[in-house]
């Protein structure tokens, strides 16, 4: 009898070894429910199409909403002081993964938490932002996608100053946010090196956009808009004033390009946020740790012109600007 019971001890011991092994291997089986916390610092195309490719990664290796996975968004509407309230709340909620969608979202979530694994992008600096030692050295805690190829804004700014011919650039872009900040000294030096000035204009919300550009009529040549989220959130008001007095308009992604800018360098946000999505499938499925996984930027990107666009704003478009790119001419 001792023996039957020993054995029978032993199997349900196995079975349940087993039964936790298959969990462990199988994570998205929909045994669990898997809460992901959303954070994201405002609405606009480019953040709101990473966010889809997210979701669209974690789907299609076995994560579906509703089924064992729930999506908590959160937008921040530009403040980091929100972003900090969004990321502690999902730390208190206990969620298993936090997707941080910008860089205010990103340094908020990591300020909140050491333990719950962060995975960000649509982060121009992570290196200068804090968030990681270096693109092969991630956090214990934290990896994620940046959305600047090292190659995208040179390009972008040569094609303003050699094909365009400008001399000054104005700048419209938030001081606050880190990653502008970045972005604005790199198109200095660059435009400096191509015998170009910048003219810099700093908003602190959206509602100030328009001044902004409004500011820099008859002082420059063309605009130039980095990929900073309170501006962009407001970019209509930029292309206005661009559209009325003939100022061409050049923007950091290629979002903002097909909302009514000449041209951007640049790739899509839905392919960055799908790649990120298919880090966090790694994190949660338990095969790697964020640790394990390096950060990545877009290895492809484009020089897009926007034809209708370049019209609108007194430029003439030339042929042998396909050499150089491709023709947006609407979707």
């Amino acid at each position: 009898m001792r023996k039957s019971l020993l054995l029978l001890s032993s199997v349900l011991a196995g079975s349940l070894m087993l039964a936790g092994c298959g969990s462990d291997k199988d994570a998205a089986s929909g045994d669990k429910m898997y809460k992901i916390g959303v954070s994201q610092i405002v609405e606009h195309p480019s953040l709101d199409a990473a966010y889809e490719g997210f979701k669209k990664a974690l789907e299609e290796n076995g994560y579906k909403e509703g089924d064992n996975v729930e999506f908590d968004l959160q937008i921040a509407q530009g403040e980091q002081s929100n972003a900090q309230s969004i990321a502690n709340n999902f730390v208190g909620d206990k969620v298993d993964l936090i997707f941080a969608n910008s860089t205010p979202s990103a340094l908020s979530a990591l300020n909140a938490t050491k333990d719950i694994p962060i995975v960000f992008t649509s982060v121009t600096d992570p290196v200068g932002a804090g968030l990681v030692e270096a693109f092969d050295k991630p956090g214990d805690n934290i990896t994620g996608t940046s959305d600047t190829h090292p190659e995208a804004i040179s390009k972008t700014i040569n094609f303003i100053t050699e094909e365009v011919g400008a001399k000054n650039i104005g700048v419209i872009y938030n001081s606050g946010e880190q990653n502008s900040e970045v972005q604005v000294k790199e198109v200095e030096k660059l435009a400096k090196e191509n015998g170009a000035e910048i003219t810099e204009v700093s908003v602190s919300t959206s509602a100030e956009v328009k001044q902004a550009a409004e500011s820099l009529v008859g002082r420059v040549d063309a605009i130039y808009v980095p990929t900073d989220n309170t501006v962009v959130s407001a970019l209509e008001s930029v292309i206005s004033v661009a559209n009325d007095k003939d100022i061409p308009l050049f923007v950091g992604e290629l979002d903002s390009m097909k909302r009514g800018a000449v041209a951007a360098s640049g790739f899509s946000y839905s392919d960055l946020g799908y790649e990120t999505g298919l880090m966090a499938v790694k994190i949660l499925n338990g095969d790697n740790e964020p640790s394990e996984i390096n950060i990545e930027y877009p290895q492809s990107f484009q020089l897009m012109i926007n034809k209708e666009a370049a019209e609108e704003q007194g430029v003439e478009v030339k042929k042998e600007w396909s050499e150089l790119g491709e023709f947006f001419e609407g979707e």
